[in-house]
């Protein structure tokens, strides 16, 4: 919804398209189809490969909204969301606890490119793709754990995740169980500063990953996210179309 109502705030129109990509066509006539009709190509998908081949082939920009391996729109609105509350980036630290997955991932590129020390602690066996944690060491700070309380010592931002994402649901009991210690509830946010933020990119399993308490505490920014989304997915396609 947010690329939706974005494109069409700033002026312009949108085709939704729900289906599966690459089902009925191979992804590379996908793209040649819809850069003859449209200025740009924002694909919300599984795997990364998808989004991947529809740059290759495609002469209009594509965005990427979501994959299995980034979420790299998300990041832009939360250091945006960052920024609003402290200001300055350089030289806060965010703290990343639960699975080392898409947002992970995205939130290390992006905030440690920007002088955002990033602590992400998983469970083992559960840590983020070790050539991005390589990748994103070079832009900036990054520390690898499994504590989440070392993780979360000091930080200016608690962000979380939900445990189990998309296509993993058949891990959902088995990731409950593991993932128990790395709730954030009111006990592992104590730990951070006292003006410290609660982040996450939603939708939230309240009682899973997050207590309520903390979702819905003074100092939680979720919603502001939300919105930030919206504004930041502007920027890019001005960035990109205008």
């Amino acid at each position: 919804m947010t690329f939706e109502l974005a494109i069409k705030q700033l002026g312009g129109d949108a085709i939704v398209n729900t289906g599966p990509i690459g089902g009925r066509e191979p992804v590379k006539d996908v793209a040649r189809n819809l850069d003859r009709w449209t200025h740009g190509i924002v694909a919300r998908v599984f795997a990364q490969s998808t989004v991947d081949e529809l740059a290759a082939w495609s002469s209009v920009p594509v965005i990427n909204a979501l994959s299995d391996r980034y979420h790299p729109c998300q990041a832009l609105a939360d250091v945006l969301t960052l920024k609003e509350h402290f200001g300055e980036l350089e030289g806060l630290k965010l703290a990343f606890v639960g699975d080392g997955n898409n947002v992970a991932h995205s939130l290390m590129l992006t905030a440690a490119q920007l002088g955002v020390h990033v602590a992400v602690a998983t469970p083992r066996g559960y840590e983020p793709d070790p050539e991005i944690a390589a990748q994103a060491a070079r832009f900036g700070k990054i520390s690898l754990g499994h504590d989440p309380e070392e993780a979360v010592a000091n930080a200016h931002a608690v962000y979380t995740d939900v445990w189990t994402s998309m296509g993993q649901e058949s891990e959902a009991a088995e990731r409950a169980r593991v993932f128990a210690k790395f709730q954030v509830n009111d006990r592992l946010f104590a730990q951070a500063r006292p003006d410290a933020v609660f982040m996450h990119c939603l939708p939230a399993k309240r009682g899973l990953e997050i207590t309520d308490s903390v979702m819905e505490s003074p100092r939680s920014v979720v919603f502001d996210q939300a919105e930030n989304r919206l504004h930041a997915q502007k920027a890019l396609l001005l960035m990109l179309l205008g």
